[in-house]
């Protein structure tokens, strides 16, 4: 199969060769996309080789990223490739959750089961094998938590040097000790996401360095498998909605592109609506897309969210999910920080858990009033242990939003002092 980067701009859609190192196009400065020949595309039976795949014990196949290569094959050479066994994540129901939603059921497709905790990993073992292939040294990305743990793990373990700038004082320690851990260089800056990206673009291209943010192609094409690996666990049934949170609003575009050329092969029969819920804090894409038409898409200044894996105030994404949401008739909705800390609540007390941003999704399906009776999957891009002190804080009283309200533990939990009396205890919890 021929591949290539594609501007994503209807108006240029200019070709350049896969081993260019460009994130922007050259001539209009567009987004980019990998495009591939796919006219040999057998939809049945690929569906029976992933299955197939299962069962082998082979590196690539025990992937839930590269086990569905074929979908994107911009690799001539797989043993660039460098796994920790990502994807694999489970579908998960729980009736409280539903419930909580206003729903019959509820799906959970919950990427906190990648090996370093989070949805990144799908597109970091891409993002990471391009660099080798194009034989890059050192790979660099900005991140709030999650995409420098990813990062920084598949990088090490594929003998490259990670080299990430957070900004300071706004990273949950959970995340922070990954990075640490794995063994990145890490710069802690004085200023927000958005203002890191644009001196990490300059000092990469300065310094010949390969950026992995989501503004990587490559990124977006290992992220596209969450859906793959979804519509394969469902036997290829469509759900009515897929739901998942915004931030840099990669994972949108990467699902909205998946979920599109899974149609057009023939994989499955219709698109889902995919919604996209930001925090109410940190989210100019919901009022670009309120206000479509009105004014052009504006950036947030200084967005402010505890739910740190979503606090970017100037999504690089922004065009592609547009298009995903206008294609498959989606939404795009907002919740307060005492929405997302109670459904994460919920979804604690479902025996699940997970990052304050994930939360947002089911806040968001309860704030959409869907149909009860409709088959919704909502997505969970991070471990419940990525920020341990917001959970502590919730259920004890403490928790605080960014404007220093309190947040209302409404279904705290705190922990209860006793004596070390077996007698006491006993009347207690009789």
């Amino acid at each position: 199969m021929q591949s290539c980067l594609t501007c994503f701009e209807p108006a240029c859609r200019a070709q350049f060769d896969i081993n260019e190192v460009i994130y922007n196009c050259p001539k209009c400065g567009g987004l980019l996309e990998a495009q591939y020949d796919t006219s040999g595309i057998d939809a049945p039976a690929l569906k029976r080789t992933w299955r197939e795949r299962r069962m082998s014990n082979a590196p690539l196949e025990q992937s839930g990223v590269w086990r569905y290569r074929e979908l994107f094959p911009f690799l001539d050479d797989y043993s660039h490739v460098v796994t920790l066994r990502e994807g694999n994540t489970p579908l998960l129901q729980s009736t409280r959750a539903a419930a909580y939603g206003g729903l019959a059921n509820i799906t959970f497709k919950h990427q906190g089961f990648n090996p370093t905790g989070s949805f990144k990993d799908n597109g970091m073992t891409a993002g990471v094998a391009q660099a080798r292939r194009l034989g890059m040294k050192r790979v660099a990305c900005v991140s709030t938590g999650n995409t420098s743990a990813s990062m920084a793990a598949y990088a090490s373990a594929g003998g490259l040097d990670p080299l990430i700038f957070i900004p300071n004082g706004n990273i949950s320690y959970g995340k922070l000790a990954q990075a640490l851990e794995y063994g990145a260089k890490t710069f802690q800056v004085d200023a927000n996401f958005d203002q890191i990206l644009a001196l990490v673009r300059v000092l990469t291209e300065r310094l010949g360095i390969y950026l992995l943010n989501s503004i990587n192609p490559f990124r977006i094409e290992g992220q596209k498998s969450i859906v793959i690996e979804m519509m394969d666990q469902r036997d290829w049934k469509v759900p009515d909605w897929i739901v998942l949170p915004g931030g840099n609003l990669g994972n949108v575009s990467a699902f909205g592109k998946g979920l599109r050329e899974l149609h057009s092969l023939g994989f499955i029969d219709k698109l889902p609506r995919l919604a996209v819920i930001q925090a109410a804090g940190a989210s100019p894409f919901y009022e670009y897309m309120r206000d479509k038409g009105q004014k052009p898409f504006a950036a947030q200044g200084h967005p402010e969210t505890l739910a740190t894996a979503i606090k970017i105030g100037d999504p690089v994404s922004w065009p592609k999910a547009q298009l995903e949401i206008e294609t498959s008739n989606g939404v795009v909705e907002s919740v307060t920080e005492q929405e997302i800390a109670d459904a994460k609540a919920v979804i604690g007390h479902s025996g699940i858990g997970c990052e304050p941003a994930s939360a947002a999704t089911l806040a968001g399906i309860r704030k959409l009033k869907l149909d009860r009776d409709a088959d919704v999957v909502a997505v969970l891009t991070g471990n419940v242990l990525k920020d341990p002190d917001y959970i502590y804080r919730y259920h004890t009283g403490e928790l605080k939003a960014p404007d220093g309200s309190t947040i209302t533990p409404t279904f705290g939990n705190a922990p209860i002092v006793v004596p070390n009396d077996a007698e006491k205890i006993t009347a207690l919890l009789a």
